[in-house]
């Protein structure tokens, strides 16, 4: 019962997070984009925003949102990845690059371990029909 409310806590905060607080957090990494001359921040804004008020409605009922919330930390793993790479090539902004990679991967670790249980799925028997 308290995995299923930190759960939904989690997904409270981080749906709110990805939907309100994005903006300010891409900001402070913004010149990694614009070393390379590319300007990323409307997609990434529109996918995270996006994310975040699909993740907010799973917090109703995350059991039957399992695959959002796999997805979600899944995702967050990825592009942790992608972003540590970027600080090994952009020095300029490695400190907060790496930042908001380790913000992603803890991300991802508390939407797995938190993660609901998958429901065991009724097998009728052929011979009972």
């Amino acid at each position: 019962m308290w995995r299923e409310r930190a759960l939904k806590v989690v997904l409270v905060l981080l749906g709110s997070f990805f939907a309100a607080g994005i903006y300010p957090l891409m900001t402070t990494v913004r010149s990694a984009w614009q070393a390379n001359n590319e300007d990323a921040s409307p997609m990434m804004l529109s996918l995270y925003v996006t994310l975040g008020v699909f993740v907010l409605l799973a917090a109703r009922n995350p059991s039957a949102n399992r695959s959002l919330i796999a997805f979600t930390a899944w995702s967050s793993f990825a592009h942790a990845a992608v972003m540590t790479v970027m600080a090994v090539h952009v020095t300029s902004a490695r400190e907060g690059l790496l930042m908001v990679s380790a913000l992603l991967g803890i991300i991802g670790v508390v939407l797995i371990v938190l993660a609901p249980a998958k429901q065991p799925v009724e097998r009728v028997s052929a011979a009972v029909l």
